[in-house]
């Protein structure tokens, strides 16, 4: 969850309770939805993150209250958000009306996209905040927005790059090109020199921070790329922004622009900033509007600050909260979660949705703010009306039968990663890699998780490679999930409950594994032979396993699972030195034996 910081005695200055206990302030937390973290400060925190001492940390330091907040409530995800909205829950202000309004020239600003920008970011959307008046904490909250937009809703900028300019150093009217890397020249922000968009990448590269973004653009024939009239460039999107129109303490007019990929993360993107910064404006709540001509010769005005009409039936609201309200009570309800509800008749409301909650997207949420606003503790605790008996899920009580059984034979339990490399669920147990079984991360921070393990079998071996020091025999178990892609399934994979086991020693122990199995087979009350399970010692399509000390468990005619000798090769990639055997089977189709 995203965490805000807010000094403390500002915050409880303008929410009106100079006084307030952290008793008091984690209590109105809770009665809005968000937790308070307690009381920390800035030295603090740089101690936390430089690893020292907290000793150390200043005591005159500010104080800061610390706030987690939900992901998807944008809005409070800096100071000016999360301190408005505390102040209309406590009903201390009315819900702001933004507005867009013309500028003194009476001509908007423009911005004219290129065709080109469908090549690698197609959509830019333009604001004006007029007559800011930054202090260092305003300015700070500013610029801490964006990195919290950029990391959250933006997807580290994949999606919605921000770049923010002080007006009074630009000319429009503004376009949005796409050119090769080599043709774009500018000085980057805190920067003293100039560079051609290609050398830039390059520079960047030990960047920690502007590092993680290069791979957005940098192999792309063209780089996405604004200017104003002079040919001035304001930003290399999603990169950084040019330093000709920097943002300081000084500036009063700001222009926003949001490129990306997704036009209506762009426009809530848009939106979350100007509004929480409009509060500052010389006219409050007061939005200038830019003139966005895409390269179909479009124009559209942005940004859009409609209030969406949401309707709900009353009934479905207090059949979820269990708590009978009339439409115009939980009308007013709403208005402390900077909603505007109008009862449209004793059993139907209609809800003005502004544009800072895009987080409202059906009924439920609706019903969610109700029951916020009407405050959980309040609701009455009631006996179901229904009679439940809690009981295990039929296959979690047959894993623990097996687990047991399995532990009374001498095995040992692991718990292994569910996510591994495509390496070792593949290429290390020789089996071939087949992209259409095993679900992939399509981002994975780390070659180490970049798929969903389709067997349990790496796990075990990476346990025994990783204490091959252990005493040997060495007897460990797993049961657990595995995930295969299954079209026919509504998620398009689905889970498969597997029961594995690994015996390592000084000989290969085959003959304790296929013990093993016999007694388990008899534990699930499943006879051997036609009518039961069979072993195929003919089979020989497994590389993971010492060729011709192999068979193919099958139950009903049907393949089950698998046992064997471990192919040294397999073992030589592990780190294993002494030989080993495994079983691996299916515990689904014995469930109901």
């Amino acid at each position: 969850m995203p965490t805000v910081n807010i000094p403390r005695d500002q915050f409880r200055n303008e929410i009106g309770r100079p006084d307030m206990t952290i008793e008091e302030i984690s209590a109105l937390s809770f009665e809005f939805g968000v937790e308070f973290e307690g009381e920390t400060s800035q030295a603090e925190k740089d101690a936390k993150m430089a690893n020292k001492d907290q000793a150390d940390a200043v005591e005159a330091d500010e104080v800061l209250w610390e706030f987690d907040v939900a992901a998807n409530r944008y809005d409070l995800l800096c100071h000016e958000g999360l301190v408005l909205n505390f102040r209309v829950f406590l009903e201390q202000q009315s819900v702001p009306d933004y507005r867009l309004v013309q500028p003194p020239s009476g001509e908007l600003q423009q911005m004219t996209v290129m065709p080109e920008t469908a090549l690698i970011r197609p959509f830019v959307v333009c604001a004006v905040l007029r007559g800011l008046k930054f202090d260092e904490a305003k300015y700070k909250s500013f610029i801490d927005l964006q990195d919290k937009l950029h990391m959250n809703l933006c997807r580290k900028r994949t999606l919605v790059a921000i770049g923010t300019h002080d007006l009074a150093t630009l000319k429009g009217p503004f376009t949005y090109e796409a050119l090769p890397p080599e043709e774009i020249k500018f000085k980057p922000l805190k920067q003293t020199q100039e560079f051609v968009a290609k050398d830039l990448m390059q520079h960047y590269k030990s960047d920690l921070k502007l590092s993680q973004f290069l791979h957005i653009i940098e192999d792309s024939l063209v780089f996405p790329v604004l200017y104003d009239s002079n040919r001035t460039v304001l930003s290399l999107p999603p990169i950084i922004n040019g330093a000709h129109s920097a943002i300081s303490l000084n500036t009063q007019d700001v222009f926003i622009e949001c490129t990306g990929t997704d036009l209506n993360k762009c426009q809530i993107v848009l939106n979350t900033m100007v509004a929480m910064f409009s509060v500052y404006a010389s006219e409050q709540y007061a939005i200038e509007p830019v003139n966005v001509i895409d390269s179909a010769g479009k124009t559209t005005l942005y940004p859009k600050l409609d209030r969406r009409i949401v309707e709900v039936d009353m009934s479905y609201i207090n059949a979820r909260i269990g708590v009978t309200f009339e439409a115009q009570q939980a009308a007013e309800l709403l208005t402390k979660m900077c909603l505007t509800g109008k009862a449209l008749s004793k059993e139907r409301i209609s809800v003005e949705v502004p544009p800072t909650r895009s987080d409202i997207l059906h009924p439920c949420d609706v019903m969610e703010d109700v029951a916020i606003a009407y405050g959980f503790n309040n609701i009455p605790e009631v006996v179901p009306p229904t009679v439940t008996v809690a009981a295990p899920q039929p296959i979690n009580a047959l894993s623990d039968l097996v687990r047991a059984d399995l532990a009374m034979a001498g095995f040992t339990e692991v718990l292994t990663w569910i996510l591994g490399s495509r390496k070792d669920n593949f290429t290390s147990i020789k089996r071939p890699q087949d992209e259409a079984k095993a679900a992939l991360i399509s981002n994975a921070k780390t070659c180490d998780f970049e798929c969903v393990r389709t067997s349990l079998l790496p796990g075990l071996l990476k346990t025994m490679g990783a204490n091959k020091e252990a005493p040997i025999p060495v007897k460990i178990f797993e049961v657990s999930d595995v995930v295969e892609l299954d079209p026919t399934a509504d998620t398009g994979a689905r889970n498969i409950r597997r029961v594995a086991a690994l015996f390592c020693g000084a000989t290969s122990g085959f003959e304790v594994i296929h013990g093993l199995m016999d007694r388990m087979m008899e534990v699930l009350g499943v006879p051997m032979g036609d009518q039961g399970y069979t072993l195929d010692g003919s089979w020989n399509e497994d590389g993971a396993f010492f060729p011709g000390r192999a068979a193919l468990i099958s139950w009903k005619g049907k393949a089950v699972g698998r046992l064997g000798v471990v192919h040294p090769e397999v073992l030589q990639k592990f780190g294993i030195v002494n030989p080993a055997s495994v079983m691996e089977f299916d515990l689904d189709p014995f469930m109901f034996v």
